[in-house]
């Protein structure tokens, strides 16, 4: 059985204590939420699950904030939802674990979301308020030989690893720039962004439209200035994704409801997987997963016309480039995580609603999208564009 998508939407993305900052996270996911009822049509007592991703599950976040969402949306209180943690992938997955009921016969509608408003529940928040209790006890640390795991650490390898200079990820954070803001004025992000209604500091209101955290004057002089994030390292803000505030979605259907409610696919998940590798470098797992996701589904790389790779940090896709040999120009079109950020529970989803309409805007067929993971792990999701 098949799963299609026949609505995909985000928010603008929203700057740490930006413009997004105002609204509380479960607005935010209310109003993605509603966009897709809206968009398709589809009655909302007829949406089987809701599955949220969100990372930082703490304070505003907390109990079980799916169905928060739920009751702050124009969906009735019958739609159940379930909120998840796969770090940096938690939506992305939200979209698998939907595909796997619609694929089972088990549902006909659910919805794929991710909300995270890291101005209001920063990452590190739950940890930091249980005064730095943490889940990596000694046995972990004996193990591997190691105080705990750093994303900052791992990045650094991988780049080291792969023999990426300074310079290097400056022009990588640079054309990131670049790209999106050439997809901003060409409006190539108008199909997919849902407008935020937001109160400014004078009181007055306005529309969130536009990803806050691109840089329309970045320049090279200007990221060679940004010190190192570690001292004697490589990478630095400008070559990192964003603390951004945000939420995003798509509805997965199966062929029953697309003739039930007269729906029509944007796109079809092909295929999936999520893998996971050595926890210590641990953003290096989706190369690996990669070509494990490929020869499950039974393609090359040269089948994909359009590859979205989260810019978590800069040496990740360009370490991805490396390995899969892929034509730069293929790959982020739009600009990634480091001009349009990383709300990291919300941004499978909202690398997939990107993904979905750079598709169809291009007349490609396949997409392949992946993402590194806190601990080591990746999700890998092929789509067809219908």
């Amino acid at each position: 059985m098949n799963a299609y998508i026949v609505a995909a939407v985000r928010t603008a993305g929203g700057r740490r204590n930006g413009r997004l900052s105002g609204r509380h996270p479960v607005e935010l996911a209310a109003e993605v939420l509603n966009a897709l009822v809206d968009q398709s049509g589809v009655p909302g007592e007829a949406i089987d699950d809701v599955i949220l991703g969100c990372v930082t599950q703490y304070g505003e976040q907390s109990r079980q904030v799916a169905r928060f969402a739920v009751l702050a949306s124009k969906l009735p209180e019958s739609v159940p939802s379930v909120t998840i943690d796969r770090q940096c992938g938690s939506s992305q997955q939200a979209v698998q674990f939907a595909a796997q009921a619609i694929m089972s016969g088990t549902q006909d509608i659910v919805i794929a979301a991710g909300v995270e408003s890291m101005s209001r529940v920063p990452l590190g928040a739950a940890t930091n308020a249980a005064e730095g209790k943490t889940p990596m006890i000694q046995a972990i640390r004996d193990r591997y030989s190691i105080k705990d795991f750093s994303q900052f650490g791992g990045a650094e390898m991988i780049a080291k690893k792969w023999g990426f200079t300074r310079e290097d990820l400056d022009a990588f954070g640079l054309e990131s720039h670049r790209r999106a803001t050439a997809a901003t004025n060409s409006g190539a992000f108008e199909a997919e962004i849902v407008p935020i209604t937001i109160t400014l500091p004078d009181g007055s209101t306005d529309l969130h439209v536009k990803d806050e955290g691109i840089r329309w004057d970045a320049s090279l002089e200007g990221m060679a200035g940004v010190k190192p994030v570690v001292e004697g390292g490589l990478i630095t803000a400008a070559t990192s994704s964003q603390i951004t505030d945000g939420a995003s979605a798509v509805m997965i259907v199966s062929e029953k409801a697309l003739k039930q409610y007269g729906l029509t696919p944007i796109a079809r998940i092909a295929s999936f997987t999520v893998t996971a590798g050595d926890p210590i470098i641990m953003l290096e797992e989706p190369l690996y997963a990669t070509d494990k996701a490929l020869k499950r589904a039974g393609m090359t790389i040269g089948d994909i016309d359009l590859f979205e790779v989260n810019e978590a940090f800069a040496p990740v896709p360009l370490a991805w480039l490396k390995h899969t040999g892929v034509d730069p120009m293929k790959m982020n079109v739009n600009g990634g995580a480091i001009a349009l950020g990383h709300p990291v529970g919300a941004s499978g989803t909202k690398l997939m609603a990107t993904l979905i309409h750079a598709l169809r805007a291009r007349g490609g067929k396949y997409g392949l999208q992946t993402m590194c993971e806190g601990g080591g792990q990746a999700n890998v999701t092929i789509l067809e564009a219908l």
